[in-house]
């Protein structure tokens, strides 16, 4: 860790333990900054690897964080606020509520209060169903009937989001759709269908898979926008860079679609996961938690238009680069990015 200083600029990355969060952190560090601030809960040895090799000024606890930014006279950059409890199967909404509402509305007005950018993560799960598709365009927002309520939490600070007179500088609500890669090794049952495919894999052979209880889709063709940790690191820094160039202005803030566009299904992905190890592919259906049979998504594909509008031309890794990059350098090597 180096020393803060105030002469120095500082990002402040919230989440900065966690899967995506702690990801963010190393973009930046490859990049060569390290005038940054980790904010997460860092009491857990499981997510403990994610940041510990990190390069970084200063180590925030959550809970103290506004107290920090009271004490703090130097300057900040910017904010990106990954922070949240992402389980879909908490269906205490008071938790969600003080993490992923409350909270974020904190952090959206120290922004607007110090004319600060700001990038958070919102998340695919407000489109619901897709009754109304998935388009990133605001005037469905309100209209929009999530199944959990992580995603209910995610679409009411879009909402209040949307509201605001009283802004940060710039900002980008990212909505998020089906994450995976590296620095996930910790959430066990909410991990990527990649992670756990890998490990079964390596345990059995054999990669099970919900069957579908819906007549109009197959089992195993459940189809999801699948996007690599990477290409979010991508659009994450450029937008960071935009804003603080002053080229990403409030004409340019609001909600933005964060997929690549293309929905592939369960079974592309397994057997993508089985090529990556050389191996030939054996898949058994089981039924889906009752828990979840009710509430689960069959179908989510990006509408990216909006995104690449804004000037953001970068391919993104298709299904099979970025399941192959990452079994072959990280889960079969046992590293974190």
């Amino acid at each position: 860790m180096n020393v803060l200083t105030d002469s120095k600029p500082v990002i402040i990355v919230t989440g900065a333990a966690g899967f995506i969060g702690s990801c963010m952190v190393q973009f930046l560090n490859n990049l060569g900054l390290d005038n940054l601030v980790l904010v997460d809960e860092f009491t857990s040895d499981g997510k403990k690897p994610n940041w510990e090799s990190k390069k970084f000024v200063e180590q925030v606890e959550r809970c103290n964080l506004f107290d920090w930014l009271g004490a703090f006279t130097g300057d900040i950059s910017a904010i990106i606020h990954l922070g949240a409890r992402t389980d879909t199967t908490e269906f205490d909404y008071s938790v969600h509520q003080k993490l992923n509402v409350e909270y974020s509305k904190a952090v959206w007005n120290y922004c607007a209060e110090k004319s600060i950018p700001l990038i958070y993560a919102s998340s695919a799960a407000t489109y619901g169903a897709g009754e109304f598709g998935y388009d990133d365009d605001h005037k469905i927002v309100s209209h929009l009937e999530p199944l959990n309520p992580y995603g209910v939490s995610k679409n009411e600070f879009d909402k209040w989001a949307l509201a605001q007179t009283f802004t940060p500088s710039a900002w980008a609500g990212l909505k998020f759709f089906n994450v995976y890669g590296p620095n996930e090794y910790h959430k066990g049952r909410m991990a990527s269908v990649i992670w756990h495919s890998y490990n079964q894999i390596k345990q059995s052979g054999v990669v099970k898979l919900f069957r579908s209880h819906r007549k109009e889709f197959e089992d195993g063709q459940q189809l999801r926008d699948f996007i690599y940790v990477k290409d979010l690191l991508k659009v994450m820094y450029w937008m960071l860079k935009m804003m603080t160039i002053g080229k990403w202005t409030l004409a340019e803030s609001g909600l933005y679609n964060l997929g690549t566009g293309k929905a592939r299904s369960f079974y592309d992905l397994v057997t993508a996961t089985y090529n990556a190890l050389d191996t030939e592919p054996i898949i058994v259906f089981i039924n889906m938690p009752e828990d979840i049979r009710e509430k689960y998504q069959y179908f989510t594909e990006a509408n990216m238009q909006k995104l690449q509008a804004a000037g953001y031309t970068d391919k993104f890794y298709t299904l099979e680069e970025g399941i192959y990059d990452y079994v072959k350098n990280y889960l079969a090597e046992e590293v974190y990015y």
